[in-house]
């Protein structure tokens, strides 16, 4: 498959949506999702929790579900900016040679 501009600037754009996300998705991704594993165990065990395996083990599921989906929010959202970009430009240089091409 050729690459084309819009591959490109979508790779760029991944790339910075995976920097975006170390720098500003795990902590806020793994608070989340930890204080929504602290809910949840304390529906199903009440509050305050006890120091168990299982409250501990939702807890941690859910803060790696957290994690996970600020990941795929970022990463996509940056990846489609990036594609739309290159696809401006793909956009503005065919026109550009169309015009060149009227001109001579």
């Amino acid at each position: 498959m050729k690459t084309t501009i819009s591959k490109k600037g979508a790779y760029i754009g991944a790339g910075a949506g995976l920097v975006l996300f170390a720098i500003f998705g795990l902590l806020p991704g793994s608070l989340i999702g930890g204080a929504m594993g602290i809910n949840l165990a304390g529906m199903l065990f009440g509050l305050p929790l006890e120091p168990g395996l299982i409250s501990r083990g939702i807890v941690l599921v859910s803060m790696l579900v957290g994690v996970l989906v600020a990941g795929i929010v970022i990463v996509t959202a940056t990846t489609t900016v990036g594609w739309l970009a290159g696809r401006m430009l793909e956009g503005s240089a065919a026109h550009e040679g169309k015009e060149a091409a009227a001109h001579k």
